[in-house]
């Protein structure tokens, strides 16, 4: 899947995007993530992934129902990326003892055009949350970027 038109918009919005799940109930659930393009540490596909919060309802949802949807616009643009999740972090273990849970978060930061000053601090803050990586896997992809 071609998702440059993606990169080039999540760039522009420093990973500002918008996250949409299923609810039990059939409704939408919506809110807010930084994200980024970064590739998926198992089998190497290029994903759309963010953190989120151990407790978060996202990541609770998501461990039940993993459909996703992630959209970014600038300006009058947009593009979607629908798709399945996959959760790594301290709630939800990798699937090998080789992957690095905290280089995994602070991959998908800098993915979303996140700097930080001290890096020891900002896997301090990860681990207390215990965020979790997600990794959405295109399934399919639109919008009106690039037309």
């Amino acid at each position: 899947m071609n998702l440059e038109q993606m990169r080039r918009l999540l760039g522009a919005e420093h990973g500002l995007s918008v996250i949409s799940l299923a609810r039990r109930d059939g409704t939408i659930s919506t809110s807010v993530v930084n994200a980024g393009l970064i590739e998926h540490p198992v089998n190497g596909t290029t994903t759309v992934a963010f953190a989120v919060r151990g407790e978060s309802y996202k990541r609770r949802r998501l461990s039940v129902d993993p459909r996703a949807n992630v959209t970014v616009r600038v300006g009058w643009e947009w593009q979607a990326v629908e798709g399945t999740a996959d959760l790594i972090g301290p709630l939800d273990p990798p699937p090998s003892a080789s992957i690095d849970v905290p280089a995994l978060l602070r991959d998908i930061f800098r993915a979303a055009g996140g700097a930080h000053d001290d890096w020891d601090e900002y896997d301090r803050v990860m681990a207390a949350e215990q965020r979790t990586a997600v990794f959405v896997t295109p399934a399919r992809v639109y919008g009106n970027a690039g037309t």
